[in-house]
């Protein structure tokens, strides 16, 4: 089965046109349309940007202790 993406907009009446889609004449298609909620140029693109630096005092040492681990008991 080959899939095929599109975004687009609805017309002001509600309607939905679809246009050189890669498809034959004739073939059947099945059509599910989902709501955008984030579009890319409203998408930030460096989250982090600005923030404080994380700092990792020993990133190599568990987080919880040996002794609280119950599968090691």
């Amino acid at each position: 089965m080959k899939a095929h993406r599109i975004e687009t907009k609805l017309t002001k009446n509600g309607t939905l046109i679809l246009e050189d889609l890669p498809f034959q004449a004739g073939e059947a298609v099945e059509i599910i349309i989902l709501e955008s909620h984030t579009h890319p140029q409203e998408a930030n693109l460096y989250p982090l940007r600005g923030k404080q630096p994380y700092r990792y005092d020993d990133p190599f040492e568990p987080a919880v202790p040996l002794e609280d681990w119950e599968v090691l008991q």
